[in-house]
Parts: structure tokens; sequence; C-alpha cells
């Protein structure tokens, strides 16, 4: 049941990581507004919660001795993930902050970047938080406090992601993945090659029955040709 919570817990994290880089990319943009921030508080709020919740369950796994040596490679591979999505987590949140600072709330709405997002973004992140309905109330000064907390919270992150790395040692280069290498890509390969296969034998069997049918064509106006010609010649 374990494997089970922690296969769970990651596939949540990893929606949620998502999409905080969907809302982190509106930042500075024309749909920039404290509504935002405001969402991306929340969503980075609910990572974090995620990601002790992963690493506690990992961390007890993957320190089990009595876990048996194919749940345990299981279990390092959800590692590997795992501190991936952390990776991903930290460096989105140091792109907020940059971009946070670059473009205060307080600014005129003509000076925000044009960045071709618009609307949707509310509806993005309470797709992936409806498992927790979380209440914030945004301060006025939304752009300081936010930033500071923000700050923060990256460090947090960051000395997570340090006592994980001397609690676990789980070198990325010895857990084996499940597929091949270019799995996934040789596998569309072989799909588009099939579809193209089955458009050529379309096409062929096409092109014969164009050729049959004017075949036939041909043969019938040749046929009238010479009735028509010994006609002639008759009642000449």
């Amino acid at each position: 049941m374990t494997k089970e919570e922690c296969k769970a817990l990651l596939d949540a994290l990893s929606k949620v990581t998502a999409c905080y880089r969907h809302l982190v990319l509106t930042v500075g943009g024309a749909s920039d507004s404290q509504n935002l921030r405001e969402e991306l508080k929340k969503t980075r709020q609910k990572a974090q919660e995620l990601a002790v919740a992963n690493r506690n369950k990992l961390t007890a796994a993957l320190r089990d001795k009595t876990v048996s040596k194919e749940d345990r490679a299981e279990f390092e591979r959800l590692w590997v993930l795992f501190t991936s999505c952390m990776d991903i987590l930290e460096t989105d949140m140091r792109r907020a902050l940059e971009l946070g600072q670059e473009f205060p709330l307080n600014v005129p709405k003509k000076h925000l970047m044009q960045t071709g997002m618009c609307g949707g973004t509310s509806a993005v992140a309470a797709r992936a938080m409806s498992v927790q309905n979380m209440k914030y109330e945004a301060a006025h000064n939304i752009d300081e406090v936010d930033l500071k907390d923000l700050e923060n919270e990256i460090n947090q992150v960051g000395e997570m992601v340090y006592e994980m790395e001397m609690k676990v040692n789980v070198p990325q280069w010895t857990v084996e993945a499940k597929q091949d290498p270019g799995a996934e890509l040789n596998s569309a390969i072989s799909v588009a090659a099939s579809s193209i296969g089955m458009i050529e034998v379309e096409t062929k069997s096409g092109c014969d029955t164009r050729r049959v049918l004017a075949g036939v064509v041909f043969t019938a106006v040749l046929l009238v040709a010479v009735v028509l010609a010994v006609c002639v010649v008759k009642l000449s």
C-alpha cells in the first residue's frame, strides 16, 4: 500500500508543479494581477506540502531494511522522479521571484509584457488543487510580503533537497529505467509509420481502382467507335 501511496503523492506533486510553471509564465504578462499572485502563492504552498509528504513516505520506505529488492528498485525510481520535481519547483520559484521583482503590480498596465498568455489561469490552478480548498487573504502590500515569503520558501526548498541527499543516497545513474532509451519516441515513430503505411495501401488501392475504371471506360468507347465505323461502311 505504501508504494501506491507514494505513486499517488508523486502524481499529485507533478500536476501541481506543472500548474505552478504555467502560472509563472504569465507573470509580467497582460493577464498578470493580484489574483494571479495569490494563485501562485497557493499553488507553491500546495506543492511544498506535497513535497514534504513525498519526502517522508519515500525516506521511510528507502530506509526500511525489510523492503524487498524489487520494491526498493521501484522506490528508488520514484525517488529520482521526486528529486526531479523538486529541482523543477525550485527553478520555477526562483523564476517567479525574479519576474515578481522585475514586474511589480503597482506599475501601469501598459508596461507589462505581451506574452501571449491570457485568461484561464484560475481554472488551471483550481483543477490542480481540487483536493483541498485553500483560503488566502491578500495583503495590500502583496508585492513586498509575497516576494519576501517566496525568498524564504526558496531557501527552505533548497534545505529540504540538501537534507534529502544526506538521508537517502540514491545516485540517479544507478536507477534502471523501466523502458529502453528512446522507447517512447520509437513507439511514436512506429505509430506514425503504421499510419503512413495504411495511407499508402489505401492510396495504392485507390489508384488501382481508378486504373481499372479507366480501362473499362476506354474499352467501352473503343467498342462504340468500332460499331459506328461498321455501320457507316454498310450504309455507304
